[in-house]
């Protein structure tokens, strides 16, 4: 993979992810007011983060010869059928499908991280930033949610499998092999 296309499939998956948890905010935050308000208060607030960091991706694009992903449509459905699906079935719900997504992308930030090192220090700097709101996403619903029956934890692998698919189809299957190569460069002598 040559590091100019890696960059711009960098922005292109973090760019689809973000408008993706958009969506999912947007339906969770529109389901809550009715299910569970008192997640009103920290969807709304999450919501904004994510705005803010899609601008931020597209912001970053065009002086990497990225474009947005093809699957962008993908990025947003899934993310509204899941924030509709878990905001109506209430704040267990919500906050499982947070901790997953949350996760997962967290996982692929690092590896993005470690695969950038000095090469890129802008979106380092911007990915490192990022990567520290969505870690208090992730801090606050794993503090806020009851522990996982399995149905929660059915739930949670269902949310970070469909992550990973959209992630691996919006990299065109760099994801998995970018965390590969830094596995195996962790592994060498």
């Amino acid at each position: 993979m040559r590091r100019r296309d890696a960059i711009a499939r960098i922005l292109r998956v973090n760019h689809g992810g973000e408008h993706g948890a958009i969506a999912i905010y947007r339906a969770q935050l529109a389901a809550a007011r009715w299910r569970c308000p008192e997640l009103t208060p920290f969807l709304a607030e999450t919501l904004s983060h994510e705005l803010e960091h899609r601008r931020r991706f597209r912001a970053l694009m065009p002086a990497r010869n990225a474009r947005p992903c093809r699957a962008m449509w993908t990025w947003g459905l899934g993310g509204a059928a899941l924030g509709a699906f878990t905001g109506l079935l209430g704040r267990q719900a919500v906050l499982i499908c947070t901790e997953a997504v949350e996760r997962t992308v967290h996982q692929h930030l690092d590896d993005q991280l470690a695969f950038l090192g000095g090469r890129d220090p802008e979106l380092s700097r911007t990915i490192r930033e990022i990567g520290e709101q969505e870690q208090g996403h992730l801090t606050h619903a794993v503090a806020e949610r009851r522990p996982k029956q399995a149905l929660g934890r059915a739930l949670d692998a269902v949310v970070s499998a469909a992550t990973e698919v959209l992630i691996w189809l919006s990299t065109q299957g760099d994801s998995a092999r970018l965390a590969r190569e830094l596995a195996a460069a962790r592994r060498a002598p």
